[in-house]
């Protein structure tokens, strides 16, 4: 696959103008877009800046993040703090995701999304107010592992870090970590099944497949 040097300027610029043209495939007025890399890739920080991008073209948009989607800690650590399989397929409340964040979008939902529901630090619930997605207004959500719980999107983007590189760029006491994305690279092939590929072992100089 050929990629091509690119600013995160230009990059941020480039796929919002993408957005612009996306039109669900089920009809939503809603547009879901993923933004999907481990937490060293920061794919949060391209979400946000796309939906900077956005605003600017008068579209609204919500970024969401799946850390604020965690499970309450006496399920997430039942197994030990650092057990790979929890993290791969049990820490992050999919269901609550499901349930209030893209149930809302599907065509005839209200609009009305959860912007997070647990707050990790104190363990408890945000108890944040519902936000107003009007009709054309995009769904940003980012976070790891994203592309192999079959949410709705209706594009994707993944941030590609080498097995090199995702290993200098996290923290070593989340090296425990690092075996879940192994196997979501073998078992999910985000790089391949992503609509768009973004590489950015130097975080400096992103290449993308645009």
């Amino acid at each position: 696959m050929r990629l091509e040097a690119i600013t995160w300027d230009r990059l941020g610029e480039l796929l919002a103008g993408r957005l612009l043209d996306l039109r669900p495939a089920d009809g939503s007025p809603w547009p879901r877009i993923a933004f999907d890399g481990a937490p060293a890739a920061r794919p949060g920080d391209l979400a946000r800046r796309v939906a900077e991008e956005l605003r600017v073209r008068g579209r609204p948009s919500l970024v969401v993040g799946t850390e604020d989607f965690l499970r309450p800690a006496s399920l997430r650590l039942e197994h030990g703090r650092r057990d790979v399989e929890s993290y791969y397929g049990g820490w992050y409340d999919t269901a609550a995701l499901w349930r209030e964040v893209f149930g809302p979008l599907e065509p005839g939902g209200d609009g009305r999304v959860l912007p997070d529901l647990w707050d990790p630090v104190t363990d408890r619930a945000t108890r944040s107010a519902y936000v107003q997605l009007p009709p054309g207004g995009f769904l940003l959500l980012h976070g790891p592992l994203l592309l192999h719980h079959w949410f709705p999107f209706d594009l994707s983007v993944h941030v590609l870090l080498s097995p090199g590189a995702l290993r200098r760029r996290t923290p070593e006491a989340d090296h425990w970590t690092l075996p879940a994305f192994e196997r979501y690279t073998d078992e999910t092939g985000p790089a391949t099944t992503a609509d768009v590929l973004v590489r950015a072992d130097d975080p400096r100089h992103p290449a993308w497949n645009g």
